[in-house]
């Protein structure tokens, strides 16, 4: 018998794979998802059904991808937006036998209307569900986000406490396997364990506290998320069904003269931010290998071509990987040696970093200038610099129109990660008074508690 979770990095995704008696299925595979096939192989399983918990927002099915490697049947829930064409719809109730293991369908609405749990039975010890696949319903230490039916908001998050008590009814012993782990987009408040039980979200989880139906509504339509342009492309894959990966995931080499002329929609440095700003090429943008995940899907539209600059190969294999994930496959090549290149004359841009020293002085004292703030509206909420503006760094994507290239600005976050992107972007769209708030509100918690 063989239960093995399997991670996606970035993503914080998590598939799974189920097998016994020589048979197995997988829960909400991934794109690139030979890794099933391998894995089953390896220990003698055949996959034979292909089980999703919704249609996933944040990248690419790999059901109807896998179902053709393998001639498994995929398996959805009712009342999808538009019909999930590569699936058959399964409901509440229904059974599955996988050799000794049993899967019974839960219909779980709220995250979206398809949404489904998949309740985990041993047939030997039958009293009782072992585990249960929650999907975007339940993580650890926090619940599926409800605001992707913004007209029908109370609605949606009524039917996803609901939802919860269904599952809550499979008994505290139920160990818990949800699609997504700490770091993904669909949920703010997951703990960084990816292990837990029924009966240890029912005593723990923050949300799972609040007992009341219309308190639990009033509290989810006050949630603030965001969503990137690229979750419309996800959902709309994740209907008509994604095309395969390609076979090989890792972008061409390019010089820097193919590099210079290969007129790619986004120059894409993915080094890491210090090395950004300590000097890049003209008209790069910064999203380092690590923030892909994150924030790619606010920048990039379908379709548009890349190329990517890398300190290594590594970071070029990585981002790859990452970007497949969510269908932005249109890499025309990846270039290693920025450092050569400058040494060999190639002008350079570079991005100022200024302290806390200087950022004081100019809320004080500075004309035309801005102090641009472009962490998430709840950190904002938290703890904020008097005198700074605010637009969330992917929402620059569209407002930096707003902005004035003759102004200054100075990019903070809570770091200085997310505003190097923040800065990187600008830099891209032709601004050039810019400079980064080097710790930002890290520096500024240091130096002023």
């Amino acid at each position: 018998m063989l239960l093995e979770k399997i991670k996606t990095p970035g993503l914080a995704h998590l598939s799974y794979l189920v097998g016994s008696g020589g048979k197995a299925i997988v829960i909400d595979p991934r794109r690139d998802c030979a890794i099933y096939v391998e894995k089953a192989r390896a220990a003698g399983l055949e996959i034979t059904h292909i089980f999703e918990t919704h249609r996933n927002e944040d990248l690419v099915s790999g059901a109807p991808i896998l179902a053709d490697m393998t001639g498994a049947t995929v398996l959805h829930g009712p009342n999808p937006e538009q019909p999930i064409v590569y699936a058959q719809t399964v409901r509440d109730g229904d059974c599955f036998t996988v050799g000794q293991l049993k899967i019974r369908v839960l219909e779980t609405p709220g995250h979206t209307d398809d949404h489904l749990a998949y309740a985990l039975f041993d047939t030997a010890y039958p009293k009782k569900a072992v585990g249960v696949f929650t999907g975007d319903a339940l993580f650890v230490g926090d619940v599926g986000r409800t605001d992707f039916y913004p007209d029908r908001r109370e609605e949606v998050a009524g039917l996803l406490y609901d939802s919860l008590q269904k599952i809550l009814a499979l008994g505290d012993q139920a160990i818990i396997y949800p699609a997504h782990g700490a770091g993904s987009v669909c949920g703010s408040g997951m703990a960084e364990r990816e292990f837990s039980t029924i009966g240890h979200e029912r005593l723990n989880n923050p949300r799972l506290q609040i007992t009341d139906r219309d308190a639990f509504i009033q509290f989810k339509i006050n949630e603030n998320h965001y969503q990137p342009p690229y979750f419309r492309l996800m959902e709309r894959l994740n209907m008509e069904g994604g095309d395969a990966p390609p076979l090989v995931i890792r972008p061409r080499n390019i010089s820097l003269q193919q590099l210079n002329s290969c007129n790619a929609d986004h120059l894409i440095d993915i080094r890491e931010p210090m090395a950004y700003a300590s000097g890049h090429l003209p008209g790069a943008m910064s999203l380092p290998v690590g923030m892909i995940s994150a924030f790619a899907g606010w920048f990039i539209g379908e379709g548009e071509s890349l190329a990517l600059i890398a300190s290594n190969e590594d970071q070029l294999a990585t981002a790859m990987e990452h970007l497949v994930r969510i269908a932005f496959d249109n890499v025309i090549g990846g270039y290693v040696g920025v450092v050569p290149a400058a040494a060999q004359g190639q002008k350079m841009q570079q991005t100022p970093m200024i302290g806390t020293t200087e950022v004081e002085d100019r809320l004080h004292n500075a004309e035309n200038w801005t102090l641009l703030d472009v962490r998430d509206a709840d950190e904002r909420a938290t703890t904020a610099i008097e005198g700074s503006q605010h637009i969330y760094v992917g929402e620059l994507n569209e407002r930096w129109h707003e902005l004035d290239k003759n102004h200054r600005y100075t990019l903070m976050c809570a770091s200085g990660a997310r505003a190097t992107v923040a800065a990187g972007w600008l830099t891209s769209r032709g601004f050039d008074k810019l400079d980064i708030y080097l710790g930002s509100m890290g520096a500024w918690k240091a130096a002023h508690d």
